[in-house]
């Protein structure tokens, strides 16, 4: 136990009302550890404090009753027994009468009532003595206001965790929190007090509850806060603001029926308050309150909501935006208003909620029907009066939103308003597919309405998330309306933009035509009601004003606009579009001037706005100009201009968005952008290139944080560079460049480009990696005569990257302090053969080597041998240093992990040495390439290769081989193969056994068909029928293969060429195969079952 005097002078610091702040919680949290790790046990306490419990001197007793009060709630997840609590809850309900000692009682009883079961809590019949004594003895309105918060807080408590217990109090109970909330002003308190509210409603659902029949007296308490009127300064004391006991009391309002007929006659009367606050927050409260009061009990105020909604939209609707500068996709931009929204809102909220009985109000409405019969007279916009205008702006807004709301409500709009629109517009409902005759009149008003209500039916369909549902919506009768008057409705938007002048910006005739046909378009899908012939004559209308209208400056802008929009929402759009553009060069090249504009578009939201859904549209953009745009400009001999300002055009908007320090935003808009780039060099002349060039290097060198000078001084010091992502894809996107131009084309400062490349390579980049690659394959040769256009030799940069010298601190293997030599200092090579022992950094060396040494395999230099051989000591090293992990796999360190990824890194590289790369060193991008160089590296690597492989008795080390062996025999012609069967065949077949697991799945498949290739020919015939058995049982084991059906599918064909080969070889394995092929015949593949159906038959009948 604690020493009883530590205890006293920690009590005697807390009750003295001399004693600081500080004092009193330093003493305080004392005693209260002491409790809690059992060096001073609850009873022990009680007994030292009885005096100061019990004393006549009102501060002390206040102060004592408050220490144990503050204890108790510092071990409310101590455990204790029943009695002791009991026992408290008796102390300190009856402090409750001590008016001087009320604040210690009201926190004791609370922190007794927030105990948890687990650690022992207060029983019902205790909670409910508690309540008892509240009600007694509290007098909440009289304390401060610390006081009263906690008396709410204690009755909020006690209505959560005890609502059965405290609801026997039956009237008192109610009347009592009624009493305590009555004038309450604080905030803090207010908040606790409508949450009790809430609380009461909820736990009182029913109409025969304890609150029925006190809804009212309960109502009138809260009245007077509505609306919430707040004049607390905004730095005081509370954190609570005038939204939050707004909501706080919508929450009390909406949480029971029981209100419903007091709040929704109090609200309807707000609204027609001049208090600004009072009209926004009856509007939000009228929304909250029918979604929880139901259909049913607001019906009867359906008609005086609606009244209250169309006079608020016609009072503070502004005028509607006629641009596309700010235009939504779907409906009319309106300039925003909060009554407007809430309004609107409510209204949603309504049709929902009662669908039939608000559209027939509003179909059956005297300014809804006098507004139809108005605007008949009136052709332009310009021509309505101001007072209509208004009206026409409110009733288009409520359609938007009525047919926008529910599937029902949406048909019952197209049935009866749109009907009465086509039938003033001209068009017969029984004859809908007529023309616009010269002589008839279109008037302005019904369009903009058709707008209004096509843009809701749009949303609506497109809202919905299940396509089962979309589905569904084909069948509805807004859209086989709409699909049978799709043609009226883009010739009457189309013949507005033929009469309509180029007056201004904000020419609402022009408007109403572009967005008519841009949100017809916008309906073309698989499920959306209009046919493809008219999809495509909108785009054509748009193309048309695009080509021939560029003098109307502002159609042509707003037609380019909403081909922006129709192709933000329908992949189809592209498509449709390439087909327009095809039809001739002219089209097609004002296919990419708006293309170009959109791509560039999206690219400046994504940097300076961080937009996910423009990086995905510029992502598609940059993918149809890539695969569709440029193959079509380069067979129809069209001009390169447009490609050559393009890639221009985007390093000027890398460089603008350089400048705003913003990163490149996802890996797939980078790779797109650098395809597009690639190609798009690659494809143009080298006078092109050389001004693609210098612009690119412009940005590189005034964009980035790399410090060109710098990087000319050696040693090199790639630690020095902490490389950003805004500084990586820069160089990535410059590394395109280098990788697709000509060997002819001037690459300017490229030995220090050379050293920069080293540097950012050694730091994971793979492009600069191939761009040095190139640069290897491109470069002329002191002993060529060919011309040589660069600052560098062939010879010049093979000594700059294989013989610099590369520093790096003892310490810090990638140095960051300075650029000087102060540690060790090694060339590239012994990076790749890991003296720098830095794992990671020898990964991106060997990486880089491999794109490296491609270059110079493609052009059949000799310096292939030597990086080929350090690929090989990777490999042999490799497995040695990382053979540990077959001894002990389960205490794999991080070290040799990262060995084991050393190995799948060089073996990975006779991948990138022998396949075919789409990014970099091929015919497209000007690389130089020499017959039969697959040929000559076969013949020279694979007598050593199995040289090793026979020699490596360790498994890891044979798997990492054979890998290799795959890469190599995988993608060498099999005119080199089939001519050294007999020697590939053991090891090939080896390998087949031993790739087994999922991620080798491709390398099996590739070594299967090279199998197969061997079968089919003649020449491999005598290897194969000396291996035949080993070959067959090999296959069996494949034909089950889980991970690829391709695997199975090859191996069941390649057991069908074997039947070919002499009976008395294959005959003994009859037995065998057909037991393995009748598992296929189950396969869950038809191509398999196939396969194996044709294999039984000829096996069988041997």
């Amino acid at each position: 136990m604690a020493e009883t005097t530590q205890l006293t002078r920690h009590i005697e610091s807390y009750v003295d009302s001399s004693s600081t702040p500080a004092q009193q919680a330093s003493s305080l949290n004392a005693v209260a550890s002491l409790v809690n790790t059992d060096a001073l046990p609850l009873e022990a306490l009680v007994r030292e404090l009885e005096m100061y419990l019990t004393t006549t001197d009102n501060v002390v007793r206040a102060r004592g009753i408050l220490l144990l009060a503050e204890v108790m709630t510092r071990i409310e997840s101590k455990p204790l027994n029943s009695a002791t609590i009991h026992s408290l809850v008796g102390f300190f309900k009856d402090r409750l009468a001590d008016w001087r000692a009320v604040q210690g009682a009201l926190v004791g009883c609370l922190a007794l009532i927030r105990r948890k079961s687990v650690v022992g809590m207060v029983t019902d019949s205790d909670a409910t003595t508690i309540a008892q004594s509240f009600l007694q003895y509290m007098q909440v309105q009289s304390l401060g206001q610390y006081d009263r918060k906690l008396c709410f807080e204690l009755l909020d408590c006690l209505l959560e965790r005890y609502f059965d217990a405290v609801t026997t109090l039956g009237e008192d109970l109610i009347y009592g929190i009624c009493e305590a909330i009555d004038a309450e002003k604080d905030p803090d308190c207010l908040k606790l007090a409508f949450h009790i509210v809430a609380s009461l409603a909820q736990l009182n659902p029913d109409s025969s509850s304890l609150l029925a029949s006190y809804a009212k007296d309960v109502f009138d308490i809260l009245e007077p806060y509505f609306p919430i009127h707040f004049t607390h300064p905004s730095s005081g004391d509370t954190h609570v603001q005038r939204d939050d006991l707004s909501t706080s009391l919508m929450s009390a309002f909406s949480s029971t029926p029981l209100f419903e007929p007091f709040v929704i006659p109090l609200l309807l009367e707000k609204l027609s308050s001049s208090l600004h606050s009072a009209k926004i927050d009856s509007l939000k409260y009228l929304r909250v309150c029918s979604s929880k009061y139901g259909a049913e009990r607001i019906a009867k105020y359906a008609g005086a909501i609606w009244s209250s909604l169309k006079d608020t939209l016609s009072t503070y609707l502004g005028e509607p935006d006629f641009s596309f500068t700010i235009a939504p996709v779907d409906g009319i931009g309106f300039p925003e208003n909060e009554f407007v929204i809430e309004a609107l809102s409510l209204l949603q909220q309504l049709i929902a909620q009662n669908s039939s009985l608000l559209v027939s109000l509003i179909i059956d409405d005297e300014d809804v029907n006098t507004i139809f019969s108005t605007i008949t007279s009136y052709e332009t916009y310009d021509a309505i009066p101001v007072q209509e205008k208004k009206k026409l702006h409110a009733i288009g807004r409520i359609l938007y939103i009525t047919s926008k709301t529910t599937i029902s409500s949406c048909n019952a709009m197209f049935e009866s308003l749109f009907t009465r629109m086509m039938d003033n517009l001209g068009f017969s409902v029984r004859f809908p597919n007529g023309d616009i005759s010269p002589s008839q009149r279109l008037k302005f008003g019904f369009l903009y309405l058709c707008i209004e209500l096509l843009a809701g039916c749009r949303e609506l369909i497109v809202g919905s998330e299940e396509p089962a549902l979309q589905y569904v919506f084909e069948h509805e009768t807004c859209c086989t309306m709409l699909h049978s008057f799709s043609t009226p409705l883009f010739n009457a938007f189309g013949s507005v933009l033929a009469v309509s002048a180029d007056r201004g910006p904000l020419d609402p005739d022009t408007y109403v035509g572009v967005k008519g046909l841009q949100i017809l378009a916008m309906f073309h899908s698989d499920v959306f009601p209009i046919q493809k012939s008219i999809f495509e004559n909108i785009l054509k209308k748009f193309m048309s004003i695009i080509i021939e209208d560029f003098n109307k400056t502002i159609l042509w802008e707003a037609a380019l606009k909403a081909l922006h929009h129709v192709g933000s929402f329908f992949q189809k759009f592209l498509e449709a579009l390439l087909n327009i553009g095809k039809t001739g060069m002219k089209n097609m090249l004002t296919i990419l001037q708006g293309l170009g504009r959109a791509v560039f578009a999206n690219l400046s939201k994504v940097y300076v706005h961080r937009n996910l859904r423009s990086s995905e549209i510029a992502v598609q953009l940059l993918e149809c100009y890539s695969c569709q745009l440029l193959p079509w400009i380069h067979e129809n001999g069209g001009s390169e201009d447009f490609v050559m300002q393009f890639a221009v055009d985007i390093w000027s908007q890398a460089g603008n968005c350089m400048d705003l320090s913003t990163p490149f935003e996802g890996k797939g808009l980078l790779d797109a952008m650098m395809k597009a780039m690639r190609l798009s060099v690659g494809s143009c002349s080298v006078e092109s290139q050389n001004l693609i060039i210098r612009k690119a290097y412009s940005v590189l060198s005034s964009h980035t944080n790399f410090q060109l000078k710098e990087v000319e001084r050696l040693p090199l010091t790639p630690g020095k560079y902490d490389i950003s992502l805004r500084d990586e894809g820069i160089i990535s996107l410059f590394a395109s460049v280098v990788i697709a131009v000509c060997p002819k084309t001037y690459i300017p400062n490229i030995r220090v480009l050379v050293h920069l490349f080293i540097i950012t390579l050694l730091r994971g980049v793979v492009p600069v990696a191939q761009a040095l690659g190139s640069i290897l394959n491109k470069l002329v040769s002191t002993s060529s005569t060919a011309e040589n256009s660069s600052d560098l030799t062939l010879e010049e940069a093979l000594d700059a990257i294989f013989n610099t010298k590369i520093s790096f601190s003892s310490t810090d293997m990638l140095q960051r302090c300075n650029g000087t030599s102060n540690g060790n200092e090694m060339v590239f090579t012994d990076i790749c053969l890991g003296i720098a022992n830095d794992r990671m950094l020898q990964i991106n060396a060997i990486c880089g080597l491999s794109w490296m040494g491609k270059g110079l395999l493609l052009r059949g230099h000799e310096k292939i041998k030597d990086i080929t051989m350090i690929f090989m000591e990777c490999l042999i090293s490799g497995t040695k240093s990382a053979s540990p992990l077959i001894k002990d796999s389960l205490e794999n360190t991080e070290e040799q992990i990262q060995d084991l990824l050393v190995i799948k890194c060089a073996t990975d590289a006779f991948h990138v040495l022998m396949s075919d790369s789409e990014v970099c060193l091929n015919r497209k991008f000007h690389a130089t390439i020499r017959p039969l160089y697959k040929q000559r590296f076969f013949s020279s690597v694979m007598p050593i290769l199995q040289q090793i492989i026979t020699k490596s008795h360790s498994s890891l080390s044979r798997s990492f081989l054979y890998r290799a062996f795959a890469h190599i025999m995988s993608d060498t012609p099999m005119v080199a193969i089939v001519s050294e069967a007999k020697k590939l065949i053991p090891v090939l077949l080896d390998c087949l056994s031993m790739l087994t697991e999922i991620q080798d799945k491709d390398m099996l498949y590739g070594l299967l068909l090279v199998l197969s290739g061997i079968l089919m020919e003649k020449n491999g015939q005598e290897a194969v029928v000396e291996n035949a058995h080993i070959i067959i049982n090999c296959l069996i084991k494949l034909v089950g293969y889980p991970h690829k059906m391709l695997v199975r599918e090859t191996a069941i064909q390649c057991l069908v060429a074997l039947s070919e080969l002499p009976h008395a070889r294959i005959y003994p394995m009859r037995t065998q195969v057909l037991r393995a092929i009748s598992k296929c015949l189950d396969d869950s593949k038809r191509a398999v079952r196939h396969e194996a159906v044709k294999c039984r038959q000829t096996w069988a009948s041997m």
